[in-house]
C-alpha cells in the first residue's frame, strides 16, 4: 500500500518557492487543458477596445495569481491531509486559468501586472492564516473568494465586445470552474461567511481590480 510522503520544513519551503516562481515568472506555467480560445477566430477590434479587454484580462490574471497564493498558503497550514490535498488540487486547476489569461493578454499586445508579486505575498499570508485558524475556516474562505471571482467574471463578460469570442470563451469556462470550486469547498464543510465579511472582501477586491487594470 502506498503511503503519504512526509516533507520536512525545508522541503515545504522549497516547494512553495517553486510554486511562487512558476506562478510569477512569465510563460512558466503549463496548462493541462488547452485554452478554449484556440479554435475561435480573432476579429479586428479598435485600439480602445483592445486596450480595455487587455485590462480586464490583466485583472483576471492577477486574480488567478492570488488564487494560486491563497491555495498554496492554505495547503501549507492545513491540518487534515484531505484538506491539504484538496487545496493542492484546486491550485492545479487554477493553473489553467492563469495560463489562458496570460496567453490572451500577450495576444492583445499587452502585459501582466507588475503588482503580481505584491498580491501573491498578501494572498499567501491570508491563506496561511486561514489554515492556521481551522480547516473549516480555510474552506470557507475559498468559497467566499470564489464567489467574489464569479461576480467579477460576470461583470467582465458584460463588458466584452461581441466580436471578442476568444476572451469570452476563456471567461465563461473560468466562471464554470470557479463556481464548482466554491460549491466543493462548502460541501467539504467550509464555513459560510456572513454578509459583512463578504462585503469587506469585495472592497479589497476592488482595490486589486482598480490597481491592476493598467499596471
Amino acid at each position: 500500500m502506498a503511503t503519504e510522503r512526509h516533507y520536512s520544513v525545508l522541503d515545504k519551503l522549497l516547494l512553495q518557492a517553486d510554486s511562487a516562481m512558476r506562478t510569477l515568472l512569465p510563460s512558466s506555467g503549463q496548462s493541462p487543458r488547452p485554452s478554449p480560445a484556440i479554435p475561435l477566430p480573432e476579429h479586428k477590434m479598435s485600439e480602445d477596445e483592445t486596450r480595455h479587454i487587455a485590462g480586464l484580462m490583466r485583472i483576471n490574471h492577477t486574480g488567478e495569481v492570488c488564487a494560486q497564493a491563497l491555495y498554496q498558503g492554505q495547503a501549507l497550514t492545513a491540518k487534515l491531509p484531505q484538506v491539504r490535498k484538496a487545496m493542492e488540487h484546486a491550485a492545479e486547476e487554477e493553473i489553467d486559468h492563469l495560463v489562458w489569461c496570460e496567453q490572451r493578454i500577450h495576444q492583445l499586445g499587452s502585459h501582466t501586472s507588475v503588482l503580481n508579486p505584491l498580491f501573491y505575498s498578501l494572498s499567501f499570508g491570508i491563506g496561511a492564516a486561514a489554515g492556521l485558524i481551522s480547516d473549516r475556516m480555510s474552506l470557507g474562505f475559498v468559497a467566499a473568494t470564489e464567489d467574489q471571482v464569479c461576480k467579477h467574471l460576470d461583470e467582465h463578460l458584460t463588458q466584452l465586445p461581441a466580436e471578442d469570442a476568444k476572451s469570452r470563451a476563456i471567461l465563461e469556462q473560468m466562471r464554470t470552474d470557479e463556481a464548482q470550486h466554491a460549491e466543493t469547498a462548502l460541501d467539504a464543510g467550509g464555513f459560510r461567511f456572513p454578509a459583512p465579511v463578504k462585503f469587506g472582501m469585495s472592497i479589497l477586491a476592488k482595490v486589486m481590480t482598480k490597481s491592476t487594470y493598467r499596471i
